[in-house]
């Protein structure tokens, strides 16, 4: 489970400190107003959430601005800081059928659970108006079997390349982002075979050329439309081309030194961004953020960001409102405006939350946006291009996260423990079949 996607960002650690002892007790129901529902009373509105991480609502303010606009609502939103403890805690105040806030966010890696399990439980904002905005592709990832939409979408996690233009000149490889973007051009073996040039002329042998195998694996399996299981619903991933590709590619980098052997977001890894372990790694939007945080001051402007060999999406959240909500009809509009255009534009431009509306990605604000970290760096254009690129069709399953997390300690087979790619493939098979079924 993506987890740690949301803990950390820019301009927003602080908020994220300050509320994980709390979010971690909590969860989505244990706040001081007894985890129920908002309600109405003396004129008043009162519309709970459940939040988790650094969505941003809370954070940047806009809740208190709606509420400014709107002096007849109370919003009361509790945030945990860890997106584990946050769905534990709502499968539990789901199947007890209490203790829901009236607004409820959505991962990703839940959304196809949610909407194949619990969909009873959520309000169908399909027909929500104002909502017709989104990218094709972000909607079908939260809308059930019979077409319900259970949640309306809050960012994406398009993704690029970003890389290290100091180290990548020392090993004679091109440093303008669109040089190297045509290094890799249109296929992902290209990017290993630029990790190949890159160990031969490096003129240190202890920078690796990307941080790890997973990364790419996940870059490579998120530029299609399936993964790991089809439309049906069954498990797909042993036989599915596009996973055993990407599985021999990533076993090819590791196998072949490429890797500094760091996974992201695990130990080791913020200090391999401090200490220039790595040349390059593929990273959403969202992770631009983490990554000038732990590379620091003295990396700023030795970063950059290229385009991806493939669009691809690793990330991203939705809002939905719960059925039994005594307030739906004004979460839905809460959730609308939330969602709207110009609050994702805001956001963006704000923590760097990527919007998945697509009349967000054409306002100025996004289209022109420029990262000072990563050189000046035309970050709207790029991402905001990978987003087209993604599939319309996202085929989601039960326990994707889950089997994404399995597929990463892997490949950490091959890296860490010298396992053959065979060995370290029938380890993960087996663990997927203990997990999933």
């Amino acid at each position: 489970m993506d987890k740690f996607r949301r803990k950390l960002r820019t301009k927003a650690v602080t908020a994220v400190s300050a509320v994980s002892a709390l979010g971690l007790v909590v969860g989505c129901g244990g706040s001081s107003d007894g985890g129920t529902g908002g309600g109405k009373k003396d004129g008043k509105v009162t519309i709970t959430m459940g939040l988790y991480g650094v969505m941003g609502f809370k954070e940047t303010g806009l809740l208190d601005k709606y509420m400014k606009e709107n002096p007849n609502v109370v919003i009361k939103a509790d945030v945990a800081g860890d997106e584990q403890t946050y769905y534990t805690a709502l499968q539990t105040h789901l199947a007890a059928g209490s203790g829901l806030k009236d607004i409820q966010g959505i991962e990703i890696g839940r959304a196809k659970e949610l909407s194949d399990t619990q969909k009873d439980k959520f309000v169908d904002l399909a027909g929500t108006a104002g909502t017709d905005h989104f990218l094709p592709w972000k909607q079908n990832q939260v809308t059930a079997e019979d077409k319900k939409v259970i949640g309306l979408g809050t960012d994406i996690g398009p993704m690029a390349v970003c890389y290290r233009k100091d180290l990548f000149e020392q090993a004679g490889l091109p440093t303008e982002r669109d040089e190297v973007a045509k290094l890799w051009e249109g296929d992902w073996s290209k990017y290993v075979d630029a990790g190949k040039r890159f160990k031969e002329k490096s003129k240190d042998d202890k920078v690796a050329f990307m941080d790890s195998s997973s990364g790419l694996f996940n870059a490579m399996i998120y530029g299609d439309s399936q993964q790991f299981y089809d439309k049906e619903g069954e498990l797909i991933y042993a036989k599915n081309p596009v996973v055993k590709d990407a599985w021999k590619l990533a076993s090819e980098a590791a196998t072949s030194d490429l890797t500094a052997k760091l996974r992201q977001f695990q130990p080791g890894w913020d200090p391999g961004l401090a200490n220039s372990s790595f040349a390059s790694t593929v990273c959403p939007a969202w992770m631009l953020a983490h990554i000038s945080e732990k590379a620091g001051p003295k990396n700023k402007g030795k970063w950059d960001v290229a385009k991806a060999p493939k669009g691809a999406n690793w990330g991203g959240s939705f809002l939905g409102v719960m059925e039994k909500s005594p307030v739906k009809q004004e979460a839905q509009e809460l959730v609308a405006w939330l969602t709207a255009p110009e609050q994702q534009a805001y956001l963006f431009k704000e923590i760097g939350n990527f919007p998945s509306s697509q009349a967000a990605l054409e306002m100025p604000e996004v289209v022109d946006a420029k990262s000072d970290y990563f050189g000046g760096a035309p970050i709207g254009k790029i991402f905001g291009a990978a987003a087209q690129e993604v599939p319309d069709e996202q085929v989601l399953g039960r326990k994707d996260g889950t089997i994404k997390d399995i597929f990463s300690q892997g490949l950490a087979l091959i890296e860490a423990q010298n396992k053959s790619p065979n060995e370290a493939w029938k380890t993960t098979d087996k663990r997927i079949e203990k997990a999933a079924g």
